[in-house]
């Protein structure tokens, strides 16, 4: 039986104007309609002061032209940009018979050499100490590593704006350095706290703190160790199929060899014979299963002892069950996807195999 080739996937497809709920917002793309408001809550010093592109006052013209842009923006895809709207009723005269109630805006500056997206966000001041900026920050960051081909998300904020640092740290931003940057309302460069987040730092559910253990031994000794069978299925023009992790997984957003882990007293091939059914509707039989290498990476947490295995031969045409995004991948392309630390090492033994 040969295996029924399927069609690559664009890894870098993504919505063209995706809209992001949170348990109270709605993160769209902005519209002409919101110009007013957006113009009435950021021409505030207090919230000016602290966004580094803006001047003050901020003329209503500017809104439009900005508002404009930023649709051409996510066409070309250099950046996105959300309006933060509000699910909940809005009180009397809060916004016009059946229009939005914006609290906000949200955007995502994306530098594609360096694989990478800048985020920027400002909140009206009347909605201040309310958990907006947190909620919808996390939103976007999850959606962003999770669909935009990048690596690492990057954030600045004013060292004399710790409500915001905070809510970077919340959501699991890294502070990585100090650095200056030009305000234009203030009329000069100000000191600004540097902060980054990867895949590891924000995918997944929140983490939970575990007792430090007494010693490094004590830590290696603590780890506990997670076998994880994986599979380089290979079509019949040999390429190899790759899964992106969808969102709300851990390390969403990162390729990887399908898989999974390992139940009760299951060998590894009886274990992807199972995850390649569930996951992709693949029929494959142990006969067709052969151990190629394996990968040994110690996580904070846990160490990953993982087998990959050979399969060139199938049933069916791999169709994603769990939300996930595949793409056939030559061998020679392998390397530019961005995959977990435990798959990376595998890659070049399996390109020159192949």
């Amino acid at each position: 039986m040969q295996p029924d080739v399927a069609a690559s996937v664009d890894a870098a497809s993504v919505d063209p104007a995706p809209v992001l709920a949170t348990a109270r917002f709605v993160l769209r793309p902005l519209q002409p309609g919101d110009a007013e408001q957006v113009h009435r809550l950021v021409n505030d010093w207090a919230v000016v002061r602290m966004l580094s592109r803006l001047p003050f006052p901020y003329p209503r013209q500017l809104t439009d032209e900005w508002i404009a842009s930023t649709e051409a923006q996510r066409k070309d895809g250099s950046a996105w940009h959300f309006a933060i709207i509000d699910r909940r009723p809005a009180p009397d005269g809060a916004a016009g018979r059946g229009q939005d109630r914006v609290l906000g805006c949200l955007g995502l500056r994306i530098d594609a050499a360096a694989r990478s997206g800048d985020l920027g966000y400002w909140v009206g001041a009347k909605f201040w100490n309310a958990g907006v900026a947190g909620e919808a920050a996390r939103r976007v960051s999850h959606w962003a590593l999770a669909n935009l081909d990048i690596d690492r998300l990057t954030a600045q904020v004013s060292t004399d704006n710790p409500a915001s640092a905070a809510v970077l740290r919340r959501i699991g931003f890294r502070e990585t350095g100090r650095g200056r940057q030009p305000f234009l309302a203030r009329g000069g460069e100000h000191p600004v706290l540097v902060f980054e987040a990867r895949h590891d730092d924000l995918s997944g559910p929140e983490p939970v703190a575990a007792p430090e253990p007494a010693s490094a031994t004590a830590a290696v000794a603590a780890r506990r160790t997670v076998l994880v069978a994986a599979c380089a299925l290979v079509d019949a023009e040999g390429r190899v199929l790759l899964a992106r992790r969808p969102e709300g997984r851990a390390m969403a957003g990162l390729w990887e060899f399908p898989g999974g882990k390992l139940e009760p007293d299951e060998t590894p091939e009886a274990a992807l014979i199972r995850e390649l059914h569930e996951e992709l509707s693949l029929d494959v039989s142990d006969a067709c299963l052969a151990p190629f290498a394996f990968a040994s990476h110690a996580y904070p947490t846990f160490h990953l002892l993982m087998p990959l295995y050979l399969c060139r031969r199938w049933q069916g045409v791999a169709t994603p069950r769990e939300g996930q995004t595949l793409a056939w991948v030559r061998p020679e392309a392998l390397d530019r996807y961005s995959m977990p630390d435990a798959d990376r090492p595998l890659v070049p033994l399996l390109r020159d195999f192949l």
